[in-house]
């Protein structure tokens, strides 16, 4: 079993894998400069050489002709990530810059220095719900030259190399995701670095000392809130130089900030001498930092002072006058109370995350985000500027992909272009109201229901009546001489509401006709019923054409009122193109994962399996990927649930979804009728 395949062996594998090649070459010379690997590089090289070909049949032969040299230089995780790099670079830059790194292995070597690697690509899903539950605000993930952050994404870089194991280099990007997370969080950018470090000529020494003396500081700070993590990044590194021994006492207090650690600057600049390396304290980009942190709190301003205003109207009935408002802090679980006449009214959360925004940047609530706007409706921000974001003419965001032969992802692969649906008819929406009245009235008397359902607690220490299962219970424990439950008591408490419902709608070509229809007309039923229920709800439409044009529809946006504009656009809904899934998933993933509500629920109309023009999406490839965005939905606390009307989904779909997320409507004149229903049971 663990004998060298031989040289006919492998020619007969080789053949099989490359027989696409355009250069016809044959693959004799390939199969003998294989023989002489061992069984496992062998098999290593087949594996990798067949992934290469799906992309390219060339990078593939480049692969297997490249291979002997590269096991002479690499281990086997080198290897895979050395031919990884050539298949991101051709998707990035075509096929001559691919062919030049793979071609290029002492360069590779050289930067990678051969060693176990850890990629981002790997540990980037548990790294950004690591982020996420520390306190503060959310921060994506994206791959970057170098680890540094603008306060909104954490960029750390595409492979590491600089430990010993590969384990130790996924340890050190969670100590730098979590270093460039207390940069947001303790205030690094709350001064302006950029004036501060502008007296030295050598700016970029000034930065690399200044990022070493906020990684003492953070460090400290970690250690205080979280022991287990801050000890986990002492762990992570040498001693601190000696020079900076009479600085740690005023770095370490509680207190410290980076006024403190501008301070301490000055000396390590006239020594002349540059900084030691600690991986763990990554970069400092202060100008990128202060244009994203200024702009935000330029929007969270105005999102507060909006809020203000709806609550100052409401309160005071028209009264003029400037509410009392007063802030109260408390790390991790930040509220802020307002007091209009006496009053004490709660924000809306949107609101409530923009004031602890402020405060996170800016130590207070300033002046003027406590002067509430002129009159108008609430409405909360309009999340732009995001990193995916690549060009505001066009409005183009960028994905990733997962490719399963690499199993791995393609790195901003999928070109995604929302935009909104072009109204129809004004009338279609009262037209389906007018046919299916006695059905909407019922589907409201069950929705109010809910919303004025109580929950019933057993086993309570105090209640309003008495648990029946807790006393039998108890008297057996009395019985058997163990010690009862004093828990005897059931207690009723309100039904409170807290979920936000993102409904994703199949717009391909495949729907035109009568599944149009049917989606149309349950899109009206189930929005009568939502007002009525009174949960936060957004609607959009997904479609494209190949990988290069993915389009997003907005029907009803969360801050979106159902509105004569919203009920044009839904009776606007119309068959378009083809099912690439998983981008149109991960758009709307990042848009509910925003919402503040405690549950959030990500339900698919679609009419069949994805797929796509001209390309392998609509084979193993599309469900694998599809897959893979479902799966990060979940990490993200996104629970999914598709109702489809394609009668083999029953192959696909517990793949996708598992066994108890999906249902499948054989009937699509059903769908109008069932759709609130489905809803009602996922909610309860």
């Amino acid at each position: 079993m663990d004998r060298p395949l031989t040289a006919i062996e492998l020619e007969a594998a080789l053949d099989e894998l490359l027989s696409a090649s355009s250069s016809y070459r044959s693959v004799a010379r390939l199969a003998a400069g294989l023989e002489s690997l061992p069984r496992a590089q062998q098999e290593r090289v087949l594996h990798w050489a067949g992934v290469a070909a799906q992309t390219y049949d060339e990078i593939g032969y480049q692969v297997v002709s490249l291979a002997p040299r590269a096991f002479a230089l690499l281990d086997h995780a080198g290897f895979e990530a050395w031919v990884l790099a050539g298949l991101d670079t051709y998707d990035r830059e075509g096929l001559r810059p691919a062919m030049a790194l793979l071609r290029d292995l002492e360069a590779f070597c050289a930067s990678h220095n051969g060693t176990p690697v850890a990629r981002l690509a790997d540990v980037e899903v548990r790294l950004t719900r690591f982020v996420h539950g520390l306190s503060g605000r959310p921060l994506a993930i994206r791959s970057g030259v170098a680890a540094w952050t603008d306060t909104e994404t954490i960029f750390l870089p595409e492979l590491l190399t600089l430990c010993a194991d590969a384990e130790g280099n996924r340890t050190l990007y969670k100590a730098m995701a979590a270093m460039l997370w207390a940069q947001t969080r303790f205030g690094t950018f709350n001064a302006d670095i950029e004036a501060a470090v502008s007296c030295w000529p050598d700016r970029s020494r000034a930065l690399a000392w200044l990022a070493l003396l906020e990684a003492v500081r953070l460090e400290a700070r970690i250690s205080a809130e979280l022991p287990g993590l801050g000890a986990e990044l002492g762990a992570q590194h040498a001693p601190w130089p000696e020079v900076l021994s009479p600085m740690l006492p005023r770095l370490r207090d509680k207190a410290a900030s980076v006024i403190d650690s501008l301070a301490c600057l000055p000396p390590l600049m006239a020594d002349g001498a540059a900084p030691p390396v600690f991986p763990h304290a990554c970069s400092l980009d202060p100008a990128a930092a202060r244009r994203v942190r200024a702009e935000r709190i330029e929007r969270e301003t105005q999102v507060l002072r909006n809020a203000l205003g709806a609550l100052q109207g409401q309160a005071a009935a028209g009264r003029k006058g400037r509410p009392e408002i007063s802030a109260e802090p408390d790390p991790g679980h930040w509220e802020m109370a307002i007091r209009i006449d006496g009053e004490v009214l709660a924000l809306p959360p949107e609101a409530q995350a923009a004031a602890q925004s402020l405060v996170q940047d800016l130590g207070e609530i300033p002046r003027e985000a406590l002067s509430p706007a002129g009159p108008g409706g609430w409405q909360p921000t309009d999340h732009t500027g995001a990193p995916e974001l690549v060009n505001d003419s066009d409005g183009e965001w960028r994905y990733d992909e997962w490719d399963f032969h690499r199993q791995s992802y393609r790195r901003g692969w999928c070109h995604v272009y929302p935009q909104d649906v072009k109204p129809g008819d004004g009338d279609y929406v009262a037209q389906v109201r007018a046919r299916y009245a006695p059905l909407i009235q019922q589907i409201r008397r069950r929705f109010e229901a809910m919303r004025g359902e109580d929950r019933l607690l057993a086993r309570q220490p105090d209640g309003e009546e008495i648990d029946l299962d807790a006393l039998v219970d108890a008297k057996c424990d009395r019985r058997s001489g163990a010690e009862p439950s004093p828990r005897l008591f059931c207690r009723r408490v309100r039904n409170q509401r807290s979920l936000a419902a993102m409904f994703m709608v199949d717009m391909s070509g495949s729907t035109k006709g009568w599944v149009n229809d049917a989606e149309r007309e349950a899109l009206v039923m189930l929005c009568e019923a939502l007002e009525t229920l009174g949960d936060a709800y957004a609607i959009y439409g997904f479609s494209g054409w190949t990988r290069t044009r993915c389009d997003i529809y907005r029907i009803k946006a969360f801050a979106d009122r159902y509105d004569d504009t919203v009920r044009a656009r839904i009776a606007g809904i119309e068959a378009k193109d083809y099912t690439r899934m998983g981008v149109a998933i991960r758009h709307l993933t990042r848009l509910l994962a925003e919402r503040p509500e405690r549950h959030r629920l990500l339900v698919t109309f679609s009419d069949g399996r994805p797929d796509d023009f001209g390309d392998e999406y609509r084979s193993q490839y599309g469900i694998d990927d599809t897959r893979r965005a479902l799966l990060e939905a979940l990490r993200c606390g996104i629970r999914p649930f598709c109702i489809t009307l394609d009668r083999e989904a029953r192959e696909y779909l517990p793949h996708l979804y598992g066994a108890a997320r999906y249902i499948v409507i054989d009937d699509v004149a059903r769908l109008p009728y069932k759709v609130a229903d489905i809803y009602r049971r996922l909610t309860r």
